[in-house]
């Protein structure tokens, strides 16, 4: 069972769930609420979402045809780095431009116990579906980050998955790892979406194909697929750095870090668009411009 939130015709977000490639409104505001009303009735959110599907009529614009808004409104969206080998890889390279001769800090926290985390983005600065993500003016080497994104209640359970995009300026990063604040956040510097499959209807989530596709001009210019099989931490595990000593809020979202990097020489140029897909989810789609003072 996914869930998507939408923009209806009087201009008001409104929650559904999709089942069976339809989209059925929703009474309540987001996927907390319905996970938390849920647990109040002993229900598993999956079936207590089916059953008030029973009477409901469908819309009759298609999934396609929907302005789809951020699945859920995160306050906070936070990400962990450095948990997929093909990163660990990518940040060693801009860390020392090539030159592999040392063990890095990132070879360090790939195998340490405690994962690296770090704010990512607010709400305001998360886009959704559709919405154009920004490249930063001061960086010319940007790409983006396809993730598994964790949806959290404030006591830290994970109720949902999404498709996160974590836009990263891998020149700003690889010049001085405490400049890691500017290589990751800027406005529009995340996108989240298109749904969030319930966690209770994920069989697997450690067996997730995700895909990563970029288009300029019309053309396909980058495609790499992955699959969170690859993942060298447990979510738990994440999640529970996360809470330590922290507070979080309902709807605070965790990327779970990258499994596919484009070519060193490759970096996103406005006008380009980027597809983020993830089975059982859906795809993730963002034009890129460039960022304006």
């Amino acid at each position: 069972m996914k869930l998507i939130r939408y923009r209806n015709d009087q201009g008001q977000p409104v929650l559904a769930a999709v089942y069976e490639e339809k989209a059925y409104p929703l009474p309540w505001k987001d996927v907390v609420e319905v996970v938390r009303e849920a647990s109040a009735q002993n229900a598993a959110p999956s079936e207590f979402v089916k059953r008030q599907l029973a009477g409901v009529r469908p819309l009759d614009e298609p999934l396609d045809r929907l302005e789809l808004l951020v699945p859920v409104e995160a306050p906070e969206v936070w990400a962990a780095g450095v948990t997929y080998e093909k990163s660990r890889e990518a940040r060693n390279y801009e860390a020392t431009r090539g030159r592999l001769d040392a063990r890095t800090f990132y070879d360090k926290v790939y195998d340490a116990e405690r994962p690296e985390l770090f704010m990512k983005s607010t709400a305001a600065r998360t886009v959704g579906p559709g919405q154009p993500v920004y490249i930063r003016s001061d960086s010319k080497w940007q790409i983006p980050e396809p993730e598994l994104a964790l949806v959290l209640t404030k006591e830290g359970s994970i109720i949902g998955y999404t498709a996160g995009n974590d836009m990263s300026c891998r020149d700003i990063e690889g010049d001085n790892p405490l400049y890691l604040p500017q290589a990751k956040i800027w406005k529009r510097s995340c996108a989240i979406g298109p749904a969030v499959l319930l966690a209770d209807a994920a069989e697997n989530p450690y067996g997730l194909e995700i895909a990563c596709r970029i288009y300029r001009a019309g053309g396909l210019v980058f495609e790499g697929s992955a699959n969170t099989r690859q993942l060298k931490r447990r979510l738990e595990e994440l999640v529970e750095f996360l809470r330590r000593d922290n507070e979080l809020f309902d709807g605070t979202v965790l990327l779970t870090g990258t499994c596919i990097v484009p070519p060193n020489e490759f970096t996103l140029q406005a006008g380009d668009r980027v597809e983020i897909e993830i089975a059982g989810i859906g795809t993730l789609i963002n034009p890129v411009q460039q960022a304006s003072a």
